[in-house]
């Protein structure tokens, strides 16, 4: 991938393979859920999902493009209403966040249905995420306004070096400066929970890294991470190519 600043062209792309891959590996849930990269440019835009369209038939074209304020500029549909709440405000609370992702992918899910439900620091996948996790525990029930997305925004602002955010109740939301960044978390984000779940459902007590342990781990990971979910991504996209829209 080039280091340049992406194309719109690029973006919707990248956006419309993220969606196909993410329901290739069953991380979507029905016609809910999205996704959204910011599009550079001295405006306020982004690209994000129109609603009614399944995941798996994403195209680049069915994107929409929308302002600051949710509302359409380019294209054909709506935004949902709590893609609108959350992903304006999530993408303003750190300019770091290119793309947001938020998803209902089961395993995570599951972490945020448990009391006292977290990521532990149990095996090396987890440990790409040490220091980068917020646990949002009030509830609101659906982001169908301002709350959710505010309270999603208030821990980006007070925890800058975060970039997943497990919702009670709801969900995940994981945040990257590119799309293959964010993917890249969003896939073995949901590996790490169910790796985690797995051991658990043994009934025996999970073995916990040592914090030197973690620290070293994540370190060497964050060396490599960008690259490598660049390279990442490019393969799925050589996997999963997005067809042409039919005439």
């Amino acid at each position: 991938m080039t280091t340049d600043t992406p194309t719109i062209a690029t973006l919707r792309d990248d956006l419309a393979t993220a969606f196909r891959v993410a329901a290739h590996m069953d991380l979507n849930e029905g016609i809910c859920n999205h996704f959204s990269v910011v599009v550079p440019g001295d405006e306020e835009r982004y690209l994000i999902n129109p609603y009614g369209i399944h995941w798996s038939e994403m195209r680049p074209e069915d994107l929409l493009l929308i302002d600051g304020d949710g509302q359409v500029i380019e294209g054909d549909g709506e935004v949902e209403a709590t893609a609108r709440f959350i992903h304006v405000a999530a993408h303003r609370a750190n300019p770091r966040h290119a793309a947001v992702l938020h998803t209902h992918m089961p395993h995570c899910t599951a972490l945020t249905m448990v009391e006292g439900g977290r990521l532990e620091m149990a095996h090396q996948t987890a440990c790409r995420y040490h220091d980068r996790l917020v646990y949002i525990e009030e509830f609101g029930g659906l982001a169908l306004d301002e709350d959710e997305g505010e309270a999603l925004a208030t821990s980006a602002k007070q925890e800058t070096h975060a970039d997943v955010f497990f919702l009670a109740h709801h969900g995940v939301t994981v945040c990257g400066g590119s799309v293959a960044e964010a993917f890249d978390d969003l896939y073995y984000l949901e590996r790490a929970a169910r790796q985690q779940i797995l051991a658990q459902s043994t009934g025996l007590k999970l073995r916990i890294m040592s914090a030197d342990q973690v620290e070293h781990t994540a370190r060497q990971m964050r060396q490599v991470m960008k690259v490598q979910a660049e390279e990442h991504f490019e393969v799925l996209k050589r996997l999963h190519p997005v067809p042409a829209k039919p005439q």
